[in-house]
């Protein structure tokens, strides 16, 4: 039996999932930004 040939509907469906990557990429720089900013006002005082 012959497969169907996905239609351009399917081909070009926009890819939902999540890039986790970039999750990670920007929780770690607001968490480097915000342990900079306790550090110095911990220190300016």
């Amino acid at each position: 039996m012959q497969r169907k040939k996905p239609t351009y509907l399917q081909q070009r469906k926009p890819n939902d999932t999540v890039n986790k990557k970039r999750i990670i990429w920007v929780s770690s720089i607001f968490g480097v930004v915000v342990i900079l900013m306790i550090v110095l006002l911990i220190f300016n005082s």
